[in-house]
């Protein structure tokens, strides 16, 4: 990885030699970015037992983002692999992948799909669209708590990041097992780094 403050050439990608110099951000203009799979992680939370708020995330995922921050729109496009499921425990882990709850053999990845985002004034705080789980597909907000498009001097490269977090009811996607006592509302939490390419 390069240093974190490396030599710069005089220009990278059209951008202006100071802003890099200096790491600045900048109003961003529409464009194109690839999620980076090491920086982006779905996470979710869930009741178990009235006893404690159980974690686990999901390790790996992939897509892309359209922002157009002129026009206030954008799309947001992605996959979650389904059996990269982690809650920190191997056995529970296999238990959850398996037929009786996120049934991965058939079902193996998890979609988001944007239809609008929401803002206020210039900062997007929401995105509403659709998650697809379990051959089931209901309507989804996330409410965006950071954003923030600029230059990441690790890397160089120009791009987006942005935590936020939405709840479902696992029922609605057929996923009953352990109702009530497992809790049926479920937290999901997202963290996203996209960059152009």
């Amino acid at each position: 990885m390069p240093a974190l403050f490396g030599l710069f050439r005089p220009s990278t990608a059209g951008l202006p030699c100071a802003a890099l110099l200096l790491g600045l951000s900048w109003p961003a203009l529409a464009a194109d970015y690839a999620i980076d799979p090491a920086h982006t992680y779905a996470g979710f939370e869930i009741d178990h037992l009235g006893f404690s708020t159980q974690r686990g995330q999901f390790n790996r995922s992939s897509g892309s983002i359209r922002f157009d921050p002129e026009s206030r729109s954008g799309s947001i496009d992605i996959t979650i692999d389904a059996s990269s499921l982690d809650t920190g425990f191997a056995m529970r882990d296999e238990v959850l992948r398996g037929e009786d709850w996120f049934n991965t053999q058939a079902f193996p990845n998890l979609l988001f799909r944007s239809q609008r985002f929401i803002f206020e004034q210039e900062r997007p705080v929401a995105v509403e669209g659709t998650l697809a789980m379990l051959g089931q597909i209901r309507p989804m907000r996330l409410d965006i708590s950071r954003f923030k498009c600029g230059l990441n001097l690790a890397n160089r490269k120009y791009g987006c990041g942005a935590d936020a977090s939405g709840v479902l009811r696992r029922s609605e996607f057929g996923l009953n097992n352990g109702l009530p006592f497992i809790g049926d509302e479920v937290r999901l939490r997202i963290q996203v780094e996209a960059y152009q390419p």
